[in-house]
């Protein structure tokens, strides 16, 4: 009897802001689900083309070979497609171990691997916002 090669599994995840996506990689045949939705018919297009641009960078025989399943909390529509962006692109790197497609998505936008820190600032005790003072008046 003749030992089966075992599964390549890979777990990433990717955030931005309030957002929290985590992607589970595996072999398939190039499906995307976002929370359930394949990425094909995902409502918003803009997002749609921000959350595919590693597929598109890796080349169809690797986007091809992969079924991806991605669930993703907080945040706003852009943000949450910013960390599906970044949990599949972390994912693909270490799914195919591939130090090309590290370099083509580094050279591409950094931000697709190591993140964006900026946080939005907290809103100060007394105040409206975050930098709002109360309006001064001389006379």
């Amino acid at each position: 009897m003749q030992a089966e090669k075992p599964i390549r599994i890979v777990i990433s995840s990717g955030k931005r802001k309030t957002s929290i996506a985590r992607a589970v990689i595996k072999p398939g045949k190039g499906r995307v689900w976002i929370n359930g939705v394949p990425i094909e018919i995902w409502p918003i297009e803009m997002a749609r083309w921000k959350m595919m641009e590693p597929l598109l960078l890796a080349g169809e025989e690797i986007a091809n070979s992969v079924d991806i399943r991605v669930n993703v909390r907080g945040g706003g529509y852009m943000s949450q497609a910013d960390a599906v962006r970044m949990a599949i692109a972390r994912g693909l790197v270490a799914y195919t171990g591939s130090e090309e497609l590290r370099k083509i998505y580094e050279e591409y936008d950094r931000s697709m691997l190591a993140g964006d820190p900026r946080q939005t600032e907290p809103e100060k005790p007394m105040r409206r916002s975050a930098r709002r003072r109360w309006q001064k008046s001389y006379r």
